[in-house]
């Protein structure tokens, strides 16, 4: 990584894209979540990998397990395990517009045989969706009990499901929560937390709604001991943050020193694209357009969609995007795995 590093100073613009150095600045602004503000200038880009094109120009050679071309990181965030009122109001008005008398009654007759029965415990539909198509994934689960919205769960009441999810051989990693991104000492508890349910060590960590401070984040997590973080991408579209499209170390200009932390990039979350995009077939070609340009450059693509998503009947135009997701990057030849089995290959090796 640090010969990577050196590669990219002797091109002082890609040095500054590539470490985010606008982010640094106190003049720009931030939204309501303290998130790093975009205008326009800085989206111009998003489509374009700029400094792994660089690297590839460069001679950066990537290879993946089995000679595939280009890796595609499956990611879900589980903010919720049951659903709040409202989406199961808009549920039941889809289901009722389709005259879909079964789905409308399993939104809320679930509470009724019990909380095992909610289908946003949809765990299992998901991994077996993914693994007919030869992928696994990553689960990213919340341990803390602060939400600015609502109560969202006690992780020690889906132990079993996060058991599942590690037998099979998919990954349990942490969702940090809102109020921790900034805190060493909660990001520690919340991981322990999760370890204590899981009974083994969490590598990954995506921040609840992808609150993240460039580079003070990274530092914060590699002191809490992750291994990798998917957060940084952008919150409000699709598209390469920092013009990369593979797994990179990141670098701290106030200390001119290398984060012992693995970032693989976010490129496209589900909430993001369907924003941005004003229809189905817009929201295709965009993510389309990015795989395509990711193979390109045997780099790797990261997808954030919601566990909800695949329990709500008002989302099912998104449930057919991520099928046909995998099944395109399927037909292209992807490794489509979770964050921590692309760590394990990415390693300091690149």
């Amino acid at each position: 990584m640090r010969a990577m590093h050196e590669l990219l100073k002797q091109n002082q613009d890609i040095w500054d894209l590539f470490t985010r150095k606008e982010e640094y600045s106190p003049k720009k602004l931030e939204d309501e979540h303290g998130r790093f503000l975009f205008d326009g200038k800085n989206l111009v880009n998003t489509s374009d990998p700029e400094v792994s094109r660089y690297l590839i120009n460069q001679g950066l050679q990537v290879e993946f397990p089995e000679n595939k071309k280009f890796a595609v990181c499956l990611t879900h965030d589980v903010d919720d395990v049951y659903p709040p009122l409202s989406h199961s109001l808009l549920s039941s008005v889809h289901c009722m517009k389709n005259l879909d008398l079964r789905a409308f009654a399993a939104q809320f007759l679930w509470k009724l045989k019990g909380k095992e029965y909610s289908p946003y415990l949809n765990l299992s539909k998901i991994m077996e969706l993914e693994a007919s198509y030869g992928a696994k994934s990553s689960f990213y689960f919340i341990a803390t009990e602060a939400d600015p919205i609502r109560f969202r769960y006690d992780i020690e009441d889906i132990k079993s499901h996060l058991e599942e999810i590690s037998d099979r051989g998919w990954e349990v990693g942490l969702h940090g929560g809102y109020y921790s991104y900034n805190n060493l000492e909660a990001l520690k508890k919340e991981k322990k937390r999760l370890e204590t349910v899981l009974g083994k060590a969490v590598q990954g960590f995506r921040n609840h709604y992808l609150r993240f401070k460039t580079p003070d984040s990274w530092e914060i997590l590699a002191d809490a001991g992750f291994s990798y973080d998917t957060t940084f991408g952008y919150h409000d579209c699709a598209g390469f943050r920092n013009g990369m499209c593979h797994p990179f170390k990141p670098y701290n200009l106030n200390t001119g020193k290398e984060i012992d932390i693995l970032e693989i990039p976010l490129v496209v979350m589900d909430v993001a694209l369907f924003a941005e995009s004003k229809s189905f077939g817009e929201a295709w070609e965009r993510t389309k357009k990015l795989i395509d340009t990711t193979a390109s450059l045997n780099g790797i693509i990261t997808l954030l969609w919601h566990n909800f998503v695949f329990g709500c009947n008002f989302r099912d135009d998104w449930v057919k995007l991520y099928e046909k997701v995998l099944q395109y990057c399927s037909e292209k030849g992807a490794w489509m795995t979770s964050g921590e089995e692309i760590y394990r290959w990415w390693g300091d090796g690149a």
